[in-house]
């Protein structure tokens, strides 16, 4: 249930960790890789043998600036890796390589392009860390360790390249959370850092949740929500939190800081554990690793090698084609292909490669936009059938449309006039229904209509007919 406006605002902060697809980890050379069999992407170094040093990855660390310049963050001229310590079966140190006091990336921005104008998120930080290993639950609900009769752990991910990423709380609400995690997700694809795919964890998010009283300035208790693996569940699950902290306050109750969990299944929220403090995990700086400096001859390179970031593209194609289409085209990775598709009408074409195509599951990269535009300039003379059919094929190699457009629709009116007049006459309990006030119906009228012209007439006319035979 929406928040009442006048009564409550919304104050949420996110954690991003992206990881880096660099070929090696990020301390020693072992091969980095996803979907290999458990523990064998393993070495002395990242399993914490006595005596190995860590080696930091260059292509990491430049690859963490060029993230921090596209979130428009001042990059540290000195930067130093710490000890993250906390003991955890996934972490065979017994500490975490990450970065505290002094990370890479500081005090930026990104803008989230909304319907009534762009908000400004502020950046805290963006840091480097390693990844620290999968933890598997055998025998719990949903692969949780709660109910889990065992545990097993796989390795492999131990040391993987991480970027954090961490928002001021400028965050006012579930679908701008959900809108800002789109548009950063298709940032770090695009700049070729990483597949950014929360289904594999190469993405993954947790939200920082409290709320106030419209007009208050100060911050109250906030809660973390971890472990979601959608943008869907982490709208949701910031939903369930906010109502759960304003019944909280209207009961006359306060909210713990704790870490929670959110169950997209049931909508419920349950607690994990006490939400621990910075001095908790003791940092202390790294021995093992000198200070990273960056020359500022590179900051300036990679600055430079910056593409159009996505939320400047989708106000440049908002004059053209609205937000919303601007929006999905640039979040989805389908604006490229909309560039490359000739043609005056701009919507039409946006519309069919947001519904039609992607509903066809096509790979945007793979289609011939010269055979594409052909078909969405004949779309209303194809039969439906086989513009479905076409465009389902127009990733395939060597597709053409001049197959599909030799299959014209049937737009003769008094062709379909006559289809009309036989399903009217044998459907009059439907037509007097649709008189009486049961427009619905007409849906039944048109489906009638094509089935017997096995889908080749045009639904334009279909439709247009039909209301001017049911007005008589």
């Amino acid at each position: 249930m929406p928040l009442d406006p006048t009564r409550w605002e919304p104050v949420i902060g996110l954690e991003i960790h992206v990881q880096l697809k660099t070929k090696t980890k990020m301390f020693c050379r072992c091969e980095n890789v996803w979907g290999e069999a458990p523990n064998t992407r393993t070495c002395p170094v990242c399993l914490a043998h006595p005596g190995t040093l860590p080696v930091p990855n260059r292509q990491a660390i430049e690859w963490a600036i060029r993230l921090g310049l596209a979130l428009d963050c001042e990059i540290a001229p000195r930067s130093l890796f710490h000890r993250k310590n906390y003991f955890y079966p996934d972490l065979p140190k017994g500490y975490q390589i990450s970065q505290y006091d002094s990370p890479i990336a500081t005090r930026g921005r990104f803008s989230v392009p909304g319907p009534d104008g762009d908000r400004e998120m502020g950046i805290v930080r963006a840091h480097l860390e390693e990844d620290a290993a999968k933890t598997i639950h055998v025998g719990g609900e949903g692969g949780r360790i709660h109910g889990a009769g065992a545990s097993l752990v796989d390795f492999n991910r131990g040391g993987t390249p991480l970027v954090e990423i961490v928002t001021e709380p400028d965050v006012r609400s579930a679908e701008e959370a959900r809108r800002f995690l789109g548009l950063l997700r298709q940032t770090v694809v695009e700049l070729g850092i990483s597949d950014a795919e929360m289904e594999k964890g190469s993405l993954r998010c947790d939200a920082n949740v409290s709320v106030r009283e419209t007009g208050e300035t100060g911050y109250r208790t906030k809660t973390e929500l971890k472990n979601m693996n959608s943008f869907k569940f982490v709208a949701d699950g910031i939903d369930a939190e906010l109502a759960r902290q304003v019944e909280l306050y209207e009961d006359g109750g306060e909210v713990v800081q704790e870490t929670l969990h959110f169950d997209p299944r049931s909508g419920r929220i349950s607690p994990l554990r006490s939400k621990e403090q910075a001095h908790d995990y003791r940092y202390f700086p790294e021995p093992d690793l000198v200070p990273v400096e960056p020359s500022p001859e590179l900051v300036g390179r990679l600055r430079d090698e910056l593409p159009e970031l996505p939320a400047a593209r989708i106000r440049r194609l908002e004059e053209e084609i609205g937000f919303d289409l601007a929006l999905g085209l640039v979040t989805s990775g389908r604006d490229e292909l909309f560039a490359r598709v000739p043609g005056d009408d701009r919507r039409a074409t946006a519309n069919v490669l947001m519904n039609q195509l992607a509903g066809a599951g096509v790979d945007p990269a793979r289609v011939n936009a010269d055979e594409l535009a052909k078909l969405i300039a004949a779309r209303d003379a194809i039969p439906r059938a086989a513009f479905d059919e076409a465009l389902a094929a127009s990733g395939d190699e060597g597709f053409t449309a001049e197959r599909y457009l030799a299959e014209a629709a049937i737009t003769d009116e008094g062709e379909i006039d006559a289809v009309i007049d036989r399903i009217l006459a044998a459907n009059e309990g439907q037509v007097q229904a649709y008189r009486s006030g049961k427009e619905g119906l007409l849906g039944f009228f048109v489906g009638q209509v094509m089935r017997e012209t096995q889908g080749k007439a045009n639904p334009k006319v279909v439709n247009e007919r039909l209301r001017e035979r049911l007005r008589a």
